[in-house]
């Protein structure tokens, strides 16, 4: 098989800036919103909506189960949106992602309650989570792919803090909207308060789709467009399997990690809090807020650090900084005192977790060739993440659970573990691979080169 040449990047105009910057910016933005407000409403709210019983922690312990399902959906919409972002562009699939991702999220809001409809209401509820989760699937890795391939050499750590900084305004936007919800009176939290952001999706679709339909395609799949536009989906598959397959593993121990530990601090510390320590529900949603507002601020910050030190560098401290708060954070939430809990989750969420994820956005991208660089972080990423973010919630909550004691022990050493993860996908970087397979002379006759090109 001839090796394909890596093509070197055009320095974008400010005008594409501007377009690829909004573009990445409001999908990831919608992304989490919807999935932020899902894992919130799951911990707080839905457990009484859709699966009412005698004992709290069963029926939201149930509610959390609904959100791993959405993950279920990842790793196959991952694999999909990947292959189609290699074959027919990376603009055409994050479009496609932000219709099925927003539409979805929208009619949650619309779905009556278990007291109206039964049954019923759970399994729309899980059926509209699975959609939710598939159209979500392409969203980062999308996002990461372009704002790899619009960036040059010295400026992929900016362009690789969009997507997170998208991120992280979803974030802010969905946590004022819990923070805004859940101060409502019971009554109000329940029959209708927690259906208004979810209906509110709808209309950042229309706006989001708008702008993404003016984004430039990369100059980078343009050079290789004609030749992937001729390959099937299962020769995209073979060719990332077969020739990139380390890639895979550094991106899946990366992502993998970091979603385990920013999932279980962004939802099963809102669970923890309100059921085992009693505090207000308002006061984890303040914090992830003010986390959030942190993050904004930090991530272009980070993105220009990641452009004078090694990616890897970074990405591995801020995971190392991750594993030392893995147990003094929850000492700090045992305490109750608000302005204790909103502080741990500024450093760890709204400070560590994007650090790594700045830095891991260039990184995982690295890790790949263009024509398979949209199906590498997508597969890499959802599987690990599928796992990783959909069951470790679960688990800490489980383990809290299970434990006369209503330790945290555990959660806090299957943080460290994450954390661990993130640092040894950082010690296996397979971007001079990459580069030497770009760069290597063509194994084409050189009489058939016309006619492969």
């Amino acid at each position: 098989m001839a090796k394909k040449r890596e093509i070197s990047v055009r320095r974008e105009s400010p005008k594409s800036v501007k377009k690829v910057g909004a573009a990445v910016i409001i999908g990831t933005s919608l992304e989490w919103f919807d999935f932020y407000l899902y894992a919130s409403m799951a911990a707080l709210v839905f457990g009484k909506v859709f699966f009412p019983s005698a004992n709290s922690s069963a029926s939201t312990l149930a509610a959390f189960s609904t959100f791993a399902v959405g993950f279920l959906a990842r790793p196959f919409g991952g694999i999909l949106f990947g292959i189609l972002g290699d074959r027919i562009g990376r603009k055409a699939v994050l479009s496609i992602s932000l219709l099925i991702m927003g539409i979805a999220s929208g009619l949650i809001g619309l779905v009556p309650s278990y007291a109206a409809i039964g049954v019923a209401a759970p399994a729309l509820l899980i059926i509209l989570r699975i959609l939710q989760g598939f159209g979500a699937s392409a969203e980062l890795g999308s996002a990461i792919t372009v704002a790899y391939e619009h960036a040059d050499e010295k400026t992929r750590g900016r362009y690789g803090a969009y997507p997170v900084m998208g991120a992280q305004i979803g974030l802010l936007a969905a946590s004022l909207a819990v923070a805004a919800v859940t101060s409502l009176d019971d009554e109000a939290l329940y029959t209708w308060g927690w259906r208004v952001p979810f209906i509110a999706s709808f209309a950042i679709v229309i706006v989001g789709y708008w702008i993404r339909r003016a984004m430039p395609e990369s100059e980078e799949f343009e050079k290789v467009a004609t030749e992937a536009r001729q390959r099937k989906g299962f020769q995209v598959l073979r060719d990332l399997v077969r020739g990139n397959w380390r890639g895979l593993v550094v991106v899946a121990a990366v992502y993998g990690g970091y979603s385990a530990l920013s999932y279980t601090f962004k939802t099963f510390s809102l669970s923890y809090l309100t059921e085992f320590q009693g505090v207000a529900k308002n006061v984890g949603a303040l914090g992830v807020t003010f986390a959030s507002i942190a993050a904004i601020i930090a991530c272009p910050l980070i993105g220009r650090l990641s452009d004078r030190v090694d990616t890897r560098k970074v990405m591995i401290g801020a995971a190392i900084g991750v594993a030392l708060m893995a147990f003094p954070a929850f000492w700090l939430f045992d305490t109750g005192r608000s302005p204790l809990i909103w502080g741990v989750m500024v450093v760890t969420t709204g400070v560590l977790a994007p650090m790594i994820m700045v830095a891991a956005s260039p990184y995982m991208a690295r890790q790949f060739p263009t024509e398979v660089r949209a199906s590498g972080i997508g597969t890499g990423r959802e599987v690990s993440g599928a796992a990783a973010g959909g069951l470790a919630p679960i688990l800490a909550l489980t383990m809290v659970t299970m434990s006369p004691s209503h330790s945290t022990w555990g959660v806090s050493l299957l943080i460290i573990g994450c954390a661990v993860l993130v640092v040894v996908g950082g010690l296996f970087d397979q971007s001079r691979r990459v580069t030497r397979d770009a760069t290597a002379p063509s194994e084409v006759p050189e009489a058939l080169e016309p006619q492969r090109r």
